[in-house]
This record gives structure tokens, sequence and C-alpha cells, in this order.
């Protein structure tokens, strides 16, 4: 099984107490003070490693602890200090607090490392109590308690290229051709469980990694299927194959249907710069439906190929157009941890709609998300256009239209779509 999510418990070292101790030896009847302080305890500290690839350390154990500093000792030795906890994770891991939501950090490259909890700090021994008024102080620090928190961990696949597409699509068997990469591979649906990740090598030792995506179903964004365990690793993508299965009923409605969920899934996915191959073109049925595709791409102005991932057929090809799309790709954006103290602001409502009737009697609807999937729905399929009255009845919007007095065939504006109202 897969592990990207994780929620555990830290707590650093406490400091060592300082000591009260006075010089005793002989021939030094009245000897001064000695206590040494006591050491520092260990801090929590999260590292890279990047031959690790998921968080299943930290579900077989959830309790995490530092080492304490050791007590303050005679002559004046400071105690040793605890040793550090040094928690490795794999590139990609971001960490938050567990209650409030906070980002405490996002490590991404191989070097990457970060002190989340400090080590409480060596109490004073009596010696630093010494004055010319109290000479023989019997005073000393304890050891100041380490810090503890409940932390949420979740990683999020760092790729060059994501690989999307339906369940049975042929992702798993694009990557093992093109990588040395071997997923799990059988003719039915959600096979992959889990992502697999492929470094494709090139002649002048250049490379590029692929992420194979488990297949993503309609409703995914709302956490049906696999779907919203795993549409956040398509986030640090930065370009997206969307392969369509040649053999599907309709690759076109198909590709509707996923661009629909990155759409919904409210991160900008859609926005990626996307290539979309239709894979068996060894079949007739792909055959058939490559000419129609490749047509509906032009018109979208978006990259095209056909290939055939079984028999190699057009796969050199896209390799090379997915190392074009990544060199004029932008680099995703990461989170950055601000050094100043947070600006509180109320968030804004996603949901939220404002209708209004227009002079020439028609309505518009308005609001961030709604008009979001709008744009990102493609009407003449059956398939997402009843998606979306389905959105605008969980969200409200029909009824709150209905209530406003709508009729049947009048006119409904939801950013530049122009829709007819019909029950």
């Amino acid at each position: 099984m897969f592990y990207d999510e994780a929620r555990i418990f830290v707590k650093s070292g406490n400091g060592g107490d300082g000591m009260i101790s006075f010089r005793r030896e002989k021939f030094v009847p009245h000897g001064g003070p000695d206590g040494g302080d006591g050491g520092n305890g260990g801090s929590v500290i999260f590292q890279v490693d990047k031959n690790i690839n998921s968080l299943v350390r930290f579900h077989r154990q959830v309790h995490f602890y530092a080492e304490d500093g050791k007590h303050g000792q005679p002559k004046r030795q400071t105690g040793a200090s605890g040793e550090d906890l040094v928690l490795v994770v794999p590139p990609g891991t971001v960490i938050r607090d567990a209650e409030s939501g906070e980002l405490l950090a996002d490590l991404v490259e191989p070097d990457d490392s970060i002190k989340i909890l400090e080590g409480g700090k060596g109490g004073r021994g009596n010696i630093r109590f010494a004055s010319s008024i109290n000479q023989a102080p019997r005073l000393a620090d304890r050891g100041e308690p380490g810090q503890e928190r409940w932390l949420t961990l979740e990683l999020k696949l760092i790729a060059d290229v994501g690989v999307a597409g339906v369940p049975n699509a042929g992702k798993s068997t694009l990557l093992s051709v093109v990588s040395s990469a071997r997923p799990k591979i059988a003719a039915y649906p959600f096979t992959t469980l889990q992502p697999h990740l492929g470094v494709v090598q090139f002649d002048n030792f250049e490379t590029m990694v692929l992420a194979d995506i488990p297949g993503l179903i309609e409703g995914a964004a709302s956490g049906v299927g696999l779907g919203h365990d795993f549409l956040r690793h398509v986030e640090r993508t930065r370009v997206l194959l969307h392969l369509l299965d040649g053999a599907s009923q309709d690759p076109l409605e198909d590709w509707a249907m996923i661009n629909q969920e990155l759409a919904l899934y409210g991160t900008h996915l859609e926005q990626k710069p996307q290539l979309v191959v239709l894979n068996k073109i060894d079949l007739p049925d792909a055959q058939a439906w490559e000419p129609l595709v490749r047509e509906r791409m032009q018109e979208e102005e978006i990259p095209f190929h056909a290939i055939s991932a079984v028999t190699q057929q057009g796969v050199p090809e896209l390799l090379n157009m997915l190392r074009k799309l990544l060199q004029d790709a932008p680099t995703s954006p990461l989170y950055e941890l601000q050094e100043e103290l947070p600006v509180i602001r109320p968030a804004e409502d996603e949901e939220a709609f404002v209708i209004a009737r227009l002079t020439n009697g028609d309505w518009r609807v308005r609001g961030k998300k709604i008009e979001r999937i709008a744009a990102q729905t493609y009407f003449e399929f059956d398939a997402t256009a009843m998606r979306f009255q389905h959105i605008l009845d969980q969200m409200g919007i029909s009824d709150a239209l209905r209530e406003a007095g709508i009729e049947e065939g009048d006119t409904v504006l939801i950013g530049d779509e122009v829709l007819e109202w019909a029950e």
C-alpha cells in the first residue's frame, strides 16, 4: 500500500538540570561552587532523503522523541547535549501543524532540511550564580522542557510529467516502455493503486521523470474512487500527458471529463501545459478515432500525438515532444515559508454566488468557482453537461434560480457561457 499521508506526534528533548555542587578536596576547606550546567535537549529535524518514496515509516510509528540533555556534573562539568532526532522524508513532503493547518515546511530538494522543534535549553549550575555577595550559592536551574506538537505530513510526488487519464488507458504500459519502472499491469480498471515514477534517459544524459497517476473517474475531485487521494500528485508536475484510450467508446468524452475533474480540484491543474496522446493506435477503433481527436485538439490548440504503447509506435516522437514542452514550461510554484508574521484575512468563499436579472430578461450567475467550472465544461458532451447540472444543484444555484422566478427557455449566463434553462 502506498502511504502519502500521516499524522504524527513529535517532541524535542528536555534540557538537563543544572547541578548544585561544591568543591570538596583535601586541603581546600572552603571550596567554591562547581556545579555544571545541564546539556541542551535534542531538536526535531526533518530531512529529505531522495531514496525514500513514501511515508510508510510514519504509519508504523506515530510518536517520536528527541533525546533529553544530561544533567550537570560536579567539577564544572556540563552535561552532554541530547542527540537530535532526524526524521527522513521523501522529496515533496509538506509539513503542517495538525491543529491549525499552518504550513511549517515544504521539503523539495534532496538536501532540504528544517528544524521543527528546538530542544530545551540546559539549566544553569550553581557556578553561574556565584557573585561577590553570594559566594556559595545553593541555586541552579532545571532544564527547559522540550516542545511538542502534532503534525500532518503530506507527500506530493515531484515529477516533470504527470500521466493522467481514465482507468485502463495504458499509462502503466507506457511508463514501463519508456523507463526502467516496472508497474503492475493488467487489463482491468484500477490496476494502478499507487503512483509510479519512471525516469527517461536521453542520449545526452538528460533525464525526464514521469509519474503514472492512477486512473481518474467522474467525481474524483470530490473524493470518489481513488481520484481525490491522488490528484494532489499532479500538482507538482510541470506538464500533463493526457493519455486517451483508443479503444474507449468515446475518447473525446473521456478527455472532457478528466479536464473537468482537474478544474474541479481547484488548484489550477487545468492550466498546466497539456499534451493529448491517443493510445492503442494499433487497433482499428483507435485508428478510426485518430482524425476526429486530432481535429478537435487543433481547434483547442492543444498538442496531439498518437502512439501504441504496446508496439512502441510513435513513442520516440512522443518523448521528444515532451522534452520540448518541458523546455518551454514554467517551473511549478512551490510553497514558501514566511519569515514575518502572517496577516490574517477572511478567506474568500469560492462557493459563493450572485444571481442577477438583466434588463433584456436574461439571468447572470456570478461566482468564482462556478465560473471556473463552466469555463472548463464541454457542454456538447452529455456526460459533462449532466455533471455540470449536478454541480448547479449541489451548490444551490438551481434552487436559487427557481426562487428568483426563472422559466423554461430563459437564457442563463455563467462566465462566457450562454445556456438555456430547462427543467
